[in-house]
């Protein structure tokens, strides 16, 4: 069982996030996604301190240089408040199984991006991952059937908005992933990383939200949906908790590139759970879609 530690908990964190994907769309659509956001990096950032201070000695990684900190933040900023305030409204608009199927389009942007900025090379079998993903995404995205399922009376163009969300979702994930990159350099720990770009998350997120007046309403709409708070709270725990500890633990005890390709498969976990949750039809060209583009996420984390 040990010498298959890494590829358990890599599936765990798989099974984690997609189950906090259907946690913050049921919240989302009850408060807002924007509230749903905020209160959830709230929840996470004491969460995460305690696990770094029992693994590393210290509820914050205040030894780290200036300058990772820096990135970090960076990193935070891009993938917590404008990526993922992105990807929350997508859940709430198109539902969670069409959203994590566009962000498995974020390794797809965030090999571009790093060929653009850190002049990485793109390999012939990177770009047969890239083409292998899109096509698999486009062919599901580009299925009229997926409009009505989650909206049936919500206008076609509803359905776009929801799509290009989920894009942004992907893009801000990416972004964030070549700041965390560059924060990251010299063996820095993955935890203490994250811890960072929560602490940097939740100072801005929350000071936009006092500055716009809008802390007293956040929670003015969970006392009004005291069900969304506790909803909220699960999902912090399975998405920054548990699944982020996971995610670690995959990383740590097996190859990278078998532990990304295991924790980026919640596409294919989301079929039937959105068919239990919203009881969203799965035709058969959304289950060959998903496989293609996990496929395609897989050649680009095994590729040499």
């Amino acid at each position: 069982m040990n010498s298959y530690l890494g590829e358990i908990a890599a599936l765990g964190t798989s099974v984690c996030w997609s189950f906090t994907s259907i946690f913050f769309t049921l919240s989302g659509r009850l408060v807002g996604s924007p509230a749903v956001n905020r209160t959830r990096l709230l929840f996470a950032l004491p969460m995460v301190s305690l696990v770094h201070w029992a693994t590393q000695g210290e509820l914050l990684p205040i030894h780290a240089e200036s300058w990772r900190w820096g990135w970090m933040a960076l990193s935070g900023v891009i993938g917590f408040v404008i990526g993922d305030a992105l990807l929350f409204q997508a859940f709430v608009v198109i539902g969670p199984r069409l959203s994590m199927l566009l962000m498995a389009l974020s390794p797809v942007l965030s090999t571009v991006l790093a060929w653009i900025l850190l002049d990485e090379k793109l390999s012939a079998v990177a770009l047969a991952g890239i083409f292998i993903t899109v096509a698999g995404v486009a062919w599901v995205v580009t299925d009229r059937r997926n409009g009505t399922a989650m909206l049936p009376d919500a206008p076609p163009r509803t359905y776009l908005i929801g799509v290009l969300l989920g894009l942004g979702g992907a893009l801000g994930q990416s972004g964030g992933y070549i700041a965390s990159r560059l924060g990251l350099e010299g063996d820095f720990p993955a935890l203490s990383g994250n811890l960072i770009r929560l602490v940097a998350s939740n100072i801005l997120i929350w000071g936009l939200a006092l500055a716009a007046r809008q802390v007293p309403g956040n929670f003015q709409k969970f006392r009004e949906h005291p069900r969304a708070l506790l909803i909220v709270f699960f999902g912090a725990i399975f998405g920054p908790f548990i699944g982020v500890w996971l995610s670690l633990v995959a990383v740590q005890n097996a190859p990278v590139g078998v532990a990304s390709t295991l924790t980026s498969l919640m596409p294919i976990f989301l079929l039937p759970l959105s068919w239990f949750f919203f009881k969203e039809r799965i035709t058969a060209r959304s289950i060959v879609g998903t496989i293609l583009a996990v496929v395609g996420t897989a050649v680009l984390f095994l590729r040499p």
